[in-house]
């Protein structure tokens, strides 16, 4: 059974983000360097909320001397896998069709998107016939 975990308000992804475009071992000063390129927040608004993430088991911190360091323990792909999810059933009834249909409505679809997105279809049905 698959691990299950809560939805992160977008501060918290924020800061998820950040360790996951990062390096392992990432210090709360470059976590919030990171942010600060597109936000100014507050040491210790970064400190809450690497501590909400440590808690929530989204984060783990070791110690080295006086400094923290800080990992995911949740890789990206997974949260994303589980958000896509959700958000499919919630929203789309699980209808795959009307996801991508909103998903381009209004945008236009210009061929090169519409030739990707055909690829990838492709590259589907071809796994599926091949795990019969």
């Amino acid at each position: 059974m698959k691990r299950r975990f809560p939805r992160l308000p977008d501060s918290e992804l924020e800061v998820m983000m950040a360790l996951w475009e990062g390096h392992p071992d990432m210090t709360r000063l470059e976590v919030e360097r990171y942010i600060n390129r597109s936000k100014n927040l507050a040491l210790t608004t970064v400190l809450s909320m690497l501590t909400r993430l440590e808690k929530k088991k989204f984060v783990r911190v070791t110690k080295e001397g006086r400094t923290n360091l800080y990992n995911p323990l949740i890789s990206k792909e997974e949260y994303q896998h589980q958000e896509s999810r959700r958000v499919l059933e919630k929203l789309y009834g699980n209808s795959l069709k009307d996801f991508v249909a909103s998903l381009y409505r209004g945008e236009g679809f210009d061929r090169g998107k519409l030739q990707e997105m055909e690829n990838f279809l492709k590259n589907l049905d071809q796994k599926a016939v091949d795990n019969k």
